[in-house]
């Protein structure tokens, strides 16, 4: 019997949540879309440069699998990262303000929007080659079962860089070291400009693991209740001892690859079904107030609480200085 499952959305009666539980994966939610919301403009004005990628649709997967973390697990990503740091706990203001490039940055404005690290978060990165965090997420797992303590490393990574081929030499270390590694493939079904249906022989993802014998699952990753369900009994899987996981986690993303995509490869009207019928915010919210847990009133209060933390970090990174010129030489690596 394969060791692979797909698994359907969670049935909210199977779960109870308390106001506090779901009104905090609410809020972290829309910070997450306001800050990318706020990044995009930003970056129309000219005050980002470089490559941007936005997280505006898929804040679901993050929010849930963070919230069944503790602290010492460590999380590395590639360079759609914004909202994993958010998500992480990082301060807006040094994310911001590594967006533009300025000393006050997570990475002294070294980074942008592609090499952030929080190492205080257990952060680790942001990650522009495609699929080149994957080893190092495996390393991390490695240290963790070399210093023997408890923690667990997810290495987060998009269906395109699961096409590469380290990732599967790193499938087969945490298999054969049993390492306490989880693998969330965000599946947001175009890699770039392809269609999953063009790009890979199998977009079933989550039994990419099966020839290792690691367990794979497919979760409904527009539900962040379902993710944090099925990330709470990955982890306590993975902390164990029982080996590493995949999840192929079913999302979407509302922009293009990047900032400089428009997006010809699909119509607006399947971008619009998802926004209607599958958003993770204001499905969220329905819940919320099917439940008697919040009105307008109370959502209006978190609205305005996000703007003015979104609009203090603009204020923050605009105000910040540019790196030094002496910056050039500091954090090289030189062998001889």
């Amino acid at each position: 019997m394969s060791k692979s499952q797909s698994v359907k959305s969670l049935k909210q009666s199977e779960v109870s949540y308390t106001k506090e539980q779901l009104l905090a994966f609410y809020t972290t939610m829309l910070t997450i879309r306001r800050f990318e919301e706020k990044s995009g403009q930003l970056y129309g004005m000219g005050l980002i440069g470089g490559f941007c990628h936005l997280y505006i649709g898929q804040e679901a997967v993050v929010t849930g699998i963070q919230a069944a973390l503790k602290e010492g697990d460590q999380v590395i990503t590639t360079y759609r990262d914004h909202g994993h740091m958010v998500a992480a706990g990082t301060d807006p203001k040094v994310i911001l303000a590594e967006l533009l490039g300025r000393e006050t940055g997570c990475s002294r404005g070294k980074g942008g929007s592609m090499h952030m690290f929080d190492l205080n978060r257990h952060f680790y990165g942001g990650h522009g080659i495609v699929g080149a965090n994957v080893p190092l997420g495996t390393g991390l797992a490695f240290a963790n079962q070399y210093r023997g303590n408890d923690n667990v490393s997810v290495t987060y990574f998009g269906d395109g860089a699961a096409n590469q081929g380290q990732v599967y030499e790193s499938f087969n270390m945490a298999a054969l070291w049993n390492l306490p590694a989880i693998y969330v493939i965000e599946n947001n079904e175009y890699a770039m400009g392809t269609s999953t249906c063009r790009g890979a022989a199998s977009d079933e993802f989550f039994r990419r693991g099966e020839p290792w014998g690691i367990k794979g699952e497919k979760v409904d990753g527009m539900d962040v209740l379902t993710v944090y369900e099925a990330a709470k009994k990955a982890v306590e899987y993975v902390r164990s001892g029982k080996g590493p996981y995949i999840f192929e986690m079913k999302t979407y993303r509302y922009r293009g690859h990047s900032m400089s995509d428009p997006a010809k490869y699909r119509s607006k009207e399947e971008v619009e079904k998802y926004k209607a019928e599958k958003d993770p915010i204001e499905n969220l919210r329905k819940k919320i107030v099917e439940k008697g847990f919040a009105g307008e009133k109370e959502f209006d209060a978190i609205e305005k609480q996000i703007k003015e933390i979104i609009n203090d970090a603009v204020e923050f990174a605009k105000s910040s200085p540019e790196p030094d010129a002496n910056e050039l030489f500091t954090d090289i690596l030189v062998g001889n």
